[in-house]
């Protein structure tokens, strides 16, 4: 059995899961066969191999009736839609009336009549002048939009638009491709400009849908998916890849960073000016800054007075293809991915590794869950306790840190499966099963807790609810009268302590999912929200649970409020707190470092748990988390001082990972978000080093946002 064949594993998607994908198909091709004029064409949704929703597009003439619908680890979207079309395939009127996500009321509704188009949604609302055709891009769409999107871009001048509310988004036709061995042929085409990473749709010699290479397909191809998935790994691969061409620097002499200061984690305090060499991808020496003249041998980059940081952390991430880029744009050159598709996991982490592809040093641990109807489809499913221990021999043979358990593994699973963790080397930590409190799974012997409310839902559950549905977010709304002082909670955290368990925080999720409401700015994004695309600026602009009474967004502010709070609370017991997102945006983790300075810790305290923290939990700490001599350089340069303002550390002028530097500023381009900051100068070597020059020319170069003459090796 090899990496390379992923079907003869006994956890990929093999004979047994499209044989389970067939027969929830056949179920929902009889739910399907309704009774209309013209007969509906049915899509599934696809996640981790097995079908988690459906989508049913009904064309009449010009009318267009969408029933979308999916459940994947009990949430999901679920609306529907109705289109009317002009002659040009442009929308008149469209309303969009369900659920989002967790349960969001979303009633969206666009017109256009008489010369004017109104548009309501989760995130705004406007009315603007129309003489002639204009696309409208809609919020909370399903995935039939690109399709639509796709047919009129294919009739547009240099297949590209300006859109309302606002943006421009354009088309790319990419390949024909076949679906796999269907028969069947159609043509991708890539859509940017709708948010932060292209969409791709693959539509048929009549324009219709086929699928979106991400999970929805039409019905009958339903067994072509993974054929689809990855078409859309390659075209990625390939774009970023080239990304990565242009905007990794590597050096072959010396690279001497001069006029800094630097953050240390364990004094919490900056250091004199200084000047830092690295050499591959080491530090090779750190010097009191004399102001001495360049040297010839070596790049130099003027900090300008800057602050240099070890580089973040993300202990709670789910690396893709795309995320690379937002991680290092943002200081973050280490992740802890927290449950992914094992098979893209372990060939992501090889090409980033052999610098083919961007992206932040990737820590695997391993997901394992227990089938249930509410089951998440990411990682190793397990059917039996056998199948479970299976998937900790596995993991643990590939080389993953530790495992995650998550939220449907059964509850007398728990035990043997930690066990056998323990046995194989692997730590376990995750979410707390349903119907198992958090303290039951410290003494089975998890050596972490994956998300605060997973921990805090143990003081506010009552028994026997399930904490597989939305309850585990809407529950924490409960938490607006917990007492920190009662008996439950000082167990809790008194067995933590004894246990020397740790908690992954994610306290950004929890804020960003509890305090967003329809139509507002969210906190979490207020720092950098004007930055980016007009698709993320209104998809960030929506709530994710439902606030239908003045006592209930009381409740869920009240709730977060508490969960800072509990945040102090394990902080001043000593409980290692690692900092993570459940996100790939990498910006989130500088609000999440924010938060623990607004829950009280100091900025040099929220830094050091960004920093040196989880190397020392990982048992890396010799070689990262400082910025010293012999350690690895992975590092990035800010113009203040974070440990006065912990905001500080969002102006990023440099990153430096494994010795290669990164520019946000040429980066965050390319993802269509507008710089925060200018980057470096970069002074090469005044005469050439032995072996020739590498990124260089005989002239100090300005690689910064405005830089377009570059010179890349």
């Amino acid at each position: 059995m090899t990496r390379s064949d992923p079907e003869a594993r006994p956890f990929a998607r093999g004979a047994r899961l499209l044989g389970r994908l067939a027969m929830v198909w056949t179920a929902w091709v009889l739910v399907s066969m309704t009774t209309s004029v013209a007969e509906p064409v049915s899509y599934l949704v696809i996640s981790g191999g097995e079908p988690v929703g459906w989508m049913l597009v009904d064309l009449d003439g010009r009318t267009v009736e969408i029933d979308y619908h999916v459940d994947n680890n009990g949430r999901g979207p679920k609306h529907q839609e109705r289109l009317e079309l002009d002659a040009d395939g442009y929308p008149v009127l469209w309303t969009i009336d369900g659920t989002s996500l967790f349960g969001g009321a979303v009633n969206e509704r666009f017109e256009r009549s008489d010369g004017r188009l109104s548009w309501t949604s989760q995130a705004d609302a406007g009315q603007a002048p129309a003489p002639e055709p204009v696309l409208y891009v809609a919020n909370d769409a399903s995935p039939w939009s690109l399709a639509l999107y796709a047919q009129v871009l294919r009739g547009a001048p240099g297949q590209a638009l300006d859109v309302k509310p606002g943006g421009r988004i354009t088309l790319t036709e990419v390949r024909r491709a076949a679906v796999g061995d269907s028969g069947v042929e159609g043509t991708i085409y890539r859509l940017t400009g709708l948010n932060l990473a292209p969409g791709y749709v693959m539509l048929d010699d009549q324009n219709a849908l086929i699928g979106d290479l991400g999970g929805v397909i039409r019905e009958d191809l339903a067994e072509e998916a993974p054929t689809l998935r990855a078409l859309h790994a390659d075209l990625e691969s390939e774009r970023i890849s080239e990304l990565q061409t242009r905007l990794a620097r590597r050096f072959d002499a010396p690279v001497r960073i001069r006029n800094v200061r630097i953050f240390d984690p364990e004094s919490g305090a900056l250091s004199p000016l200084s000047e830092v060499t690295v050499f591959d991808e080491r530090i090779t020496t750190i010097l009191p800054e004399t102001d001495a003249r360049a040297r010839d041998d070596a790049y130099e980059i003027d900090g300008e007075g800057g602050t240099l940081i070890p580089g973040l952390h993300d202990m709670h991430a789910h690396n893709s293809l795309q995320s690379g880029l937002f991680y290092l744009a943002a200081g973050v050159t280490t992740t802890r991915d927290m449950g992914n598709d094992n098979e893209r996991l372990l060939d992501l982490t090889d090409q980033i590794e052999q610098g083919l592809l961007p992206g932040p040093r990737i820590v695997r641990n391993g997901m394992l869950e227990g089938r249930s109807p509410h089951s998440v489809r990411t990682g190793i499913l397990a059917d039996s306790l056998d199948d479970a221990l299976e998937a900790v021999r596995w993991y643990a043979d590939q080389g993953y840190w530790q495992l995650k358990i998550y939220n449907s593994l059964h509850p007398e699973w728990v035990g043997p499966v930690t066990a056998e963790a323990h046995r194989l080397g692997l730590g376990v930590t995750g979410h707390i099963p349903a119907f198992v409190t958090p303290d039951q799974a410290l003494e089975a012997g998890y050596d972490e807790i994956a998300h605060i409310n997973q921990l805090m839902l143990g003081w506010l559950l009552e028994p026997g609810e399930d904490s597989r549905t939305p309850l585990r977010l809407t529950a924490m709304a409960r938490g607006a009268n917990l007492d920190l002082n009662s008996a439950p909670v000082q167990r809790t955290i008194d067995l933590m302590v004894a246990e020397n368990a740790a908690l992954d925080v994610t306290a950004v999720t929890l804020e960003t999912l509890m305090t967003s409401r329809a139509g507002q700015v969210p906190a979490m994004a207020e720092a950098f929200i004007d930055n980016m695309p007009i698709g993320y600026q209104r998809y960030r602009r929506r709530a994710f649970v439902d606030i239908d009474t003045p006592e209930a967004d009381a409740a869920y502010r009240g709730g977060f409020q508490k969960i800072l709070e509990t945040i102090a609370r394990l902080h001043d017991a000593g409980i290692v707190l690692l900092p993570g997102t459940d996100d790939t945006l990498g910006l989130t983790v500088h609000r999440e470092l924010e938060l623990y300075v607004l829950a009280g810790l100091s900025p040099a305290e929220a830094l050091t748990a960004g920093t040196l923290t989880p190397e020392r939990y990982m048992g890396r700490d010799q070689s990262l988390g400082r910025i010293a001599r012999g350690m690895l350089a992975d590092f990035f340069l800010v113009p203040g001082d974070p440990t006065r303002d912990i905001n500080a550390i969002r102006a990023i002028r440099m990153v430096m990972k494994d010795g290669v530097v990164y520019l946000p500023s040429e980066i965050y381009p390319e993802l269509g978000i507008r710089p925060f900051v200018n980057g470096v100068h970069i002074q090469p070597p005044r005469t050439p080093s032995e072996g020739g020059q590498a990124d260089a020319t005989d002239a100090p170069v300005l690689f910064g946002s405005q830089g377009m003459d570059h010179h890349h090796h």
